[in-house]
């Protein structure tokens, strides 16, 4: 028996792949190469791996539909950064002399642009640092 998502769950599917695909041409308008999208390693889903010279990015996105009380970002909360974090070091494992530098970043999109374009993107760099313990 197959299960397939309710029509919710295809909204926020949707949803956050229009804001993945924002953030990344955000980050190549600023000189980013984007690596991958939706990557998989150590059993961890990454949103965005992307490359500035040196400098590998992993970045996390947030989209929302309507802005609230709550920041999106505090989504990627301490246990998400420590997926993303073990995420991170099984791509770079599995692609060795990539990175001499590595940031992780949340890019957050939600409603509030232009009227040319609804949407506002935040670049969050160096949200949070791999070499906390976790």
């Amino acid at each position: 028996m197959s299960h397939s998502p309710g029509p919710g769950a295809v909204g926020r599917i949707a949803l956050g792949a229009e804001g993945e695909a924002r953030a990344a041409a955000f980050l190549e308008g600023r000189g980013y190469r984007i690596v991958a999208r939706n990557v998989r390693a150590g059993g961890v889903e990454m949103d965005i791996v992307a490359r500035r010279g040196p400098l590998i990015v992993f970045a996390e996105v947030k989209t929302r539909r309507t802005r609230s009380s709550v920041a999106p970002e505090a989504a990627v909360d301490r246990r998400k950064q420590a997926r993303l974090i073990r995420g991170a070091a099984a791509w770079l494992r599995a692609h060795p002399g990539v990175a001499r530098r590595v940031r992780f970043d949340v890019i957050v999109c939600e409603p509030g642009g232009r009227a040319d374009d609804p949407w506002q993107v935040r670049h969050i760099q160096s949200a949070f640092d791999a070499s906390e313990s976790y």
